[in-house]
């Protein structure tokens, strides 16, 4: 509505756009739409793009979906919520077709994330994996570098603090002859 304003008090398109940040040409666009409609024809339309394909409600029975779990819907062997599952989920549930990013904004939309599932054993034994670790992964890990005090660099072997006071190098410099 400030384009229109700007408009009605004689302001040139080329100034609207400079002064609203856009482009002459888009500019040029609201100052015709102004002429044929007045300042409502420069009025927001709302957002872009195809409107959502589920109804409120049925997305508030998809959020009840994803809080239940993969398990409950036939995905047992991990409990994550890929974009391609819950696009499966809805083309079964809601008899709709989602692209797998489509479906991953709409979780996203709802509160919910999408994860990648970790290969992990269902089975897996915490106690065994943290018995593993402490006895044998010490064992096998090779030893790594001593902590030392100096340079990792091999061209600068020390570092300052180590340097004598007035050395080369020092902020104090020396006369040029």
């Amino acid at each position: 509505m400030e384009a229109a304003e700007l408009f009605d008090e004689g302001v040139p398109p080329k100034e609207v756009a400079r002064r609203s940040r856009v482009t002459t040409k888009s500019a040029y666009q609201w100052h015709q739409a102004w002429r044929e409609g007045g300042a409502g024809a420069l009025a927001s339309r709302g957002p872009g793009g195809q409107r959502c394909k589920l109804s409120a409600r049925c997305r508030a029975k998809l959020a009840e979906y994803l809080e239940q779990g993969p398990a409950v819907h036939g995905w047992d062997k991990d409990q994550v919520w890929t974009g391609a599952r819950v696009a499966t989920l809805i083309g079964r549930k809601f008899h709709v077709s989602y692209s797998v990013s489509g479906a991953t904004r709409l979780m996203q939309r709802l509160g919910f994330t999408p994860q990648v599932p970790t290969r992990r054993a269902a089975e897996r034994d915490e106690q065994a994996v943290a018995a593993w670790m402490e006895v044998t992964w010490a064992e096998v890990k090779a030893p790594g570098r001593p902590a030392t005090d100096g340079s990792a660099s091999r061209m600068k072997p020390g570092s300052p603090a180590d340097r004598p006071r007035h050395a080369r190098g020092d902020a104090v410099a020396s006369p040029r002859s």
